[in-house]
C-alpha cells in the first residue's frame, strides 16, 4: 500500500436513524480515490412532511465532487436498504450488483410503477466474489427476514472490511440460508480490520427467537380462533408470510393474501421457488364462500398505512372482504416508531367492530430480524476484528452497540453518523472530516431539497390556512368593489357567528380606506396594509396568522 492511500468509510445515511442506509467506500490517496457504495435506501415520512411520498439520502457529495463511484452494491431488497435505487441512480449511471431476488422485486417495482426506468443490473450469488477496482467483495449469506441477504466482506490492499448489513442468527428460519458461522471464522482468521455492523437491536439483551417458534405460536393462535383470522405483517417479510401460511395450513385453513405490496412480493418468491411446497392461496372472490373457522388473511397495513388493506378493513370500506365480532387481528410486527398514533386508530376501529387484537406484548407473533446483543457478542467471537463501527440505528442504538463493543475486547470504536468521513487505515481509525449530507424528498413526480419543494409552506398552511385577497382600484385610488377574500383551513364564523370571510372582507376595505388617497396610487402601500390588517382581524379573531396572498389591480 502506498503511503498516501487511504481506506475510508463514509456514511449517508442510515448512521444516528433507522433507514434510509447508504454507505460510501474509498481506496486511493485523497482526491483520486476509486469508491464503492453499498445499499441506496429510503425512509417514509410522517405528518411532519405533508404530501411527501419519500424521503431520500442526499448524494450532493457524490454528485458535486465527482467521486470517482464504480458501482452500487444492494445488500438485500428491503425498502430502507434498495428504495431509493430507481430515483437516485439516473443521476449517478454506474454499475449495480444485485442478488436475484433483489432483481426480481426492481422489476416487480418498476412494472407497477410504469414510469421508472430500467436499472441494468449484474446479478450476484451468496458465495461469489466480484472485483469492482481496488475492492475484492465476497458476497456472504446471513440470515433477515427477506430472502438471499449478504453481508459483503470487501478486501482492499489496506485490510478487509465487512459490512454486515441487515443479519440476525436464527439456527430454524422458515427459509434460509443460515448465517454462515464457518465463512465469517474463516474470514477472522485471515485477518478483519473493520466490522461496520447493524445495531438495530444492540439494546436488547438475549437472542432473538427463531422464525419456527413465530410459526408454532401463530399455529395456536389459529387452531384456538373460533372466527376469521387476519394477520398483518411487513409485506416484504418473506420468511414471516411463508411462516404464516404453514401455520395456516396445519391449523387446516385456506390463506388469502390482500394488498398489493404483499401480493407483488409474494409473485417474486414463488417465481424464487420460496413458496414451494405450500398449499395456493385463495382469490378474493372465494372469501365469502369459505368459512369464518377455515380461513386466514395475511394483509398489508401493519404500520397503519391509511390506505393499507388493514386500514381499510378497520374502517369497513374494503368492497370484497370484511371483519367482525369473533373475528381476531394478529399485529404479526414491531411498531416503527412515529408510527403508534395510525396504529391505535387501526385498532380503535378492529375493536369497535367486536374483533380481538393480538400484539407481540401478549403471544410470540413477532420476532425482528436484527441481531441482539448475545449475537452481536457471537459475530465479534467468529471475525475477531480491530475495529467495530455501529451503523443502522438511531443514536441509542449505536451508544448501546459501541459500549457492548468495547465491553467485548474490540480495540477501537470510533464514534461516526451520517456525513463521517473516517479513515480506516492506515493508522488508528479517526473521523477526518464531514462532508455535506441530509435528506432530500420525493413529492409527485418531482425530487428536491426542503424548502425547494415548498413543504415548509406546505406544513405551515397545514396549521394556519391561507387567506387570499383581491383589491381593485380605479383610476382615482377608490374602491372598484369590496375586495374579494377567500378563506382555506380558517374557521367559517367567529365566536359571534359574523363569518370569516365577512369580517376580513371589513378589515380589507378599512385598510384601504385609512391610506391617504394620494398614497395609494402606490400599489405596494396598499398591499403592505392590507396584508398587515386582514392579517391582524384574522389573528384576533382565531388567535393564529394565517398565510397571506393580496392581489391589488388598478383599472
Amino acid at each position: 500500500m502506498a503511503k498516501q492511500d487511504e481506506l475510508i468509510f463514509l456514511p449517508l445515511g442510515g448512521v444516528g436513524e433507522i433507514g434510509m442506509n447508504l454507505a460510501l467506500y474509498g481506496y486511493g490517496p485523497k482526491g483520486h480515490r476509486a469508491w464503492i457504495m453499498v445499499d441506496c435506501g429510503v425512509t417514509f415520512p410522517g405528518p411532519e412532511l405533508p404530501g411527501v411520498d419519500l424521503v431520500l439520502p442526499d448524494i450532493q457529495y457524490i454528485e458535486d465532487q465527482k467521486i470517482d463511484l464504480k458501482a452500487i452494491i444492494i445488500t438485500h431488497a428491503h425498502e430502507d436498504h434498495y428504495g431509493a435505487l430507481a430515483d437516485l441512480w439516473p443521476y449517478l449511471n454506474v454499475p449495480v450488483y444485485v442478488s436475484p431476488f433483489t432483481a426480481g422485486m426492481m422489476e416487480a417495482k418498476r412494472a407497477y410503477e410504469r414510469d421508472a426506468d430500467a436499472i441494468p443490473v449484474t446479478i450476484y450469488k451468496a458465495g461469489e466474489t466480484f472485483e469492482v477496482g481496488p475492492f475484492s467483495i465476497e458476497a456472504v449469506a446471513v440470515n433477515h427476514s427477506i430472502p438471499e441477504p449478504v453481508s459483503l466482506a470487501m478486501t482492499t490492499p489496506a485490510g478487509r472490511i465487512i459490512h454486515t448489513g441487515d443479519w440476525k442468527i436464527d439456527e430454524a428460519p422458515s427459509l434460509g440460508p443460515l448465517t454462515d458461522e464457518s465463512r465469517f471464522r474463516l474470514l477472522g482468521d485471515q485477518g478483519v480490520l473493520a466490522l461496520i455492523c447493524d445495531s438495530t437491536n444492540a439494546l436488547r439483551d438475549g437472542v432473538s427467537p427463531s422464525e419456527k417458534e413465530i410459526s408454532k405460536s401463530l399455529e395456536k393462535i389459529i387452531s384456538a380462533a373460533e372466527g376469521r383470522v387476519a394477520i398483518t405483517t411487513f409485506s416484504s417479510n418473506v420468511g414471516r408470510i411463508r411462516s404464516i401460511t404453514e401455520a395456516a395450513r396445519d391449523a387446516g385453513r385456506k390463506v388469502l393474501l390482500l394488498g398489493s405490496s404483499i401480493r407483488r412480493v409474494v409473485d417474486v418468491a414463488t417465481d424464487r421457488g420460496y413458496m414451494d411446497g405450500l398449499p395456493p392461496f385463495i382469490g378474493e372472490d372465494e372469501f365469502a364462500s369459505t368459512p369464518r373457522n377455515e380461513i386466514v388473511i395475511i394483509l398489508t397495513g401493519s404500520q397503519g398505512e391509511s390506505r393499507a388493506a388493514l386500514a381499510k378493513i378497520s374502517r369497513d370500506e374494503m368492497r370484497n372482504v370484511a371483519l367482525g365480532a369473533g373475528d381476531t387481528v394478529v399485529f404479526s410486527s414491531r411498531t416503527i416508531p412515529g408510527n403508534e398514533k395510525p396504529i391505535l386508530d387501526i385498532k380503535n376501529g378492529l375493536i369497535e367492530q367486536g374483533i380481538r387484537i393480538i400484539t407481540d406484548d401478549e403471544a410470540l407473533v413477532h420476532v425482528s430480524g436484527h441481531p441482539r446483543r448475545n449475537e452481536l457478542r457471537r459475530m465479534y467471537e467468529w471475525v475477531r476484528p480491530e475495529i467495530v463501527v455501529p451503523v443502522h440505528g438511531e443514536a441509542a442504538h449505536l451508544t448501546g452497540h459501541a459500549e457492548l463493543a468495547s465491553q467485548s475486547g474490540i480495540k477501537s470504536v470510533p464514534r461516526v453518523r451520517n456525513g463521517d468521513m473516517v479513515r480506516l487505515a492506515p493508522g488508528p481509525a479517526e473521523v477526518i472530516g464531514e462532508v455535506p449530507h441530509g435528506r432530500i424528498y420525493k413529492d409527485g413526480d418531482l425530487i428536491g431539497e426542503y424548502d425547494d419543494m415548498g413543504i415548509g409552506e406546505r406544513r405551515k398552511l397545514s396549521f394556519v390556512g391561507h387567506i387570499a385577497v383581491n383589491v381593485l382600484l380605479n383610476s382615482k385610488s377608490e374602491l372598484v368593489r369590496d375586495p374579494m377574500v377567500s378563506t382555506h383551513g380558517l374557521p367559517i364564523e367567529d365566536e359571534e357567528g359574523q363569518t370569516m370571510a365577512d369580517r376580513l372582507t371589513e378589515a380589507a376595505v378599512s385598510a384601504v380606506i385609512s391610506i391617504p388617497r394620494a398614497r395609494r396610487k402606490d400599489i405596494d402601500v396598499v398591499h403592505e396594509s392590507v396584508r398587515r390588517a386582514v392579517r391582524s382581524s384574522a389573528r384576533d379573531v382565531w388567535g393564529k396568522k394565517p398565510v397571506m396572498t393580496v392581489f391589488v389591480s388598478r383599472i
